[in-house]
């Protein structure tokens, strides 16, 4: 069962993909970590995993932008360009509607991509799957782990040592330990691989869960029990089921996973379009916007405030955001992604300054409700809230905002943990640098 290895255009960058079986429904498997669509295809044990699963489904498979054989892009790719490299992949293979089955560290893109698109997904089967990375409860060791990682990546000795500890199964073959010791070599760079395992360190799904609103399945093995009962708890239509195994790692070891996610999809109805979505929130507003419309007078004031609107409209079309609404002097706009909000937020502050305005911006990403083209809930409440402590030129974030853009290279400073007027427990609070 061979196919032709084809590339799908994301932007600027080519990912590459491949389409298995002609099933009558569309699945896609996200990797975990890296992946190499040649190499993997020359392994019996993945070969007859993808395999299994083209039987039953049209199975797309693709390797993430910066490893195998897709392009890299520059600096590493945030969760949602990964999301969007995958939208592209989608689209180039005529897929509209798709099930989607991800593992490990693929499992955070496969997540986002549910909560953000319901309306082209049709299911979400997560294995292993976790909410928050170590980086949030021991950072001086993961960053110390994270450098060994990248100083000895590719060696036989550190591929033995993540078989010894998450794949033991693997360690008893010298075949199996070759192949394992190549895959990571064909599979990412060093500080590809650096960078995949920090950001999967530093990120926290715990707001993005609650919004997967897809049916979706949680497959685990025995030792994973706890963990996934846990992450099934924060998804508001989930299931969970065991399969075979000890190992952490390696989905293919697990001969009935191809059953399950068959006998899963087959047995729910496609989903109607919910009325939530996950969504990034931006509240804009200019500072001493009344001191200095008295100053100016009306006709200057109507003048300034056109440019201003002119300069955030060009700003959230750069960066593909949705205006909502426009209240006097400030606006609320939507993003698919935190990192573009942040990034656009940044470029807004920069655009004032030749008009002599200040703004101050949050910005937050959570469920939102939909009703008739407008967007509501308590996200947009935490996202206003959070605009109303920003001081001039300050573009204030949340907590799960800072935690999902970990790797674009953005930077924040510590703004304290803070009530928000309305809404429940204490907020962490950031400011994008």
């Amino acid at each position: 069962m061979e196919s032709e290895i084809a590339y799908a255009r994301s932007g600027g960058v080519a990912i590459a993909y491949r389409v298995l079986g002609d099933g009558d429904v569309d699945l896609v498997y996200v990797p975990d970590y890296m992946s190499n669509l040649v190499f993997a295809m020359r392994y019996p044990r993945w070969r007859r995993f993808y395999e299994s699963l083209a039987e039953r489904f049209r199975l797309i498979l693709f390797d993430k932008r910066g490893t195998g054989l897709s392009d890299h892009g520059g600096q590493f790719a945030t969760l949602e360009t990964r999301m969007e490299d995958m939208h592209a992949v989608l689209d180039a293979a005529g897929s509209a509607r798709t099930a989607v089955l991800a593992s490990h560290e693929g499992c955070g893109m496969a997540a986002l991509y549910a909560a953000s698109y319901p309306e082209r997904t049709t299911a979400l089967v997560l294995f292993h799957p976790n909410v928050k990375g170590e980086a949030h409860s021991d950072p001086a060791r993961v960053m110390a782990e994270l450098a060994d990682l990248r100083e000895r990546w590719g060696t036989r000795e550190l591929a033995d040592e993540i078989l010894r500890e998450s794949c033991p199964t693997l360690l008893r073959s010298d075949e199996d330990r070759a192949w394992f010791a190549d895959h990571l070599r064909v599979g990412a760079s060093p500080a590809v691989a650096y960078s995949l395992n920090r950001a999967f360190f530093e990120v926290d799904l715990s707001g993005v869960l609650p919004a997967v609103r897809v049916p979706t399945l949680v497959l685990y093995r025995a030792p994973e029990q706890a963990t996934a009962h846990e992450i099934a708890s924060l998804l508001p239509n989930a299931q969970c089921v065991q399969v075979s195994g000890d190992d952490y790692l390696e989905i293919h070891l697990s001969p009935e996973v191809a059953d399950e996610v068959s006998r899963f999809v087959a047995g729910e109805p496609a989903p109607d379009v919910p009325d939530t979505v996950l969504a990034t929130v931006m509240f804009t507003d200019i500072v001493g916007s009344t001191e200095t419309a008295t100053a100016l007078g009306d006709a200057a004031w109507r003048d300034l405030l056109a440019h201003h609107h002119v300069a955030v409209r060009r700003a959230l079309t750069r960066f593909r955001g949705q205006e909502r609404d426009t209240a006097g002097d400030g606006f609320f706009a939507t993003f698919d992604g935190p990192a573009r909000a942040i990034r656009c937020a940044q470029a807004i502050v920069a655009a004032m300054e030749p008009l002599g305005l200040q703004v101050r911006i949050g910005i937050h990403i959570g469920e939102c409700e939909l009703h008739e083209e407008k967007v509501t809930g308590r996200a947009v409440i935490a996202g206003a809230r959070i605009a109303a402590m920003a001081g001039p030129g300050e573009v204030l974030v949340s907590g799960t905002v800072r935690d999902l853009v970990s790797g674009s290279g953005l930077e924040f400073t510590e703004h304290g943990q803070h009530e928000l007027k309305g809404l429940p427990g204490t907020w962490s609070i950031h400011e994008a640098r």
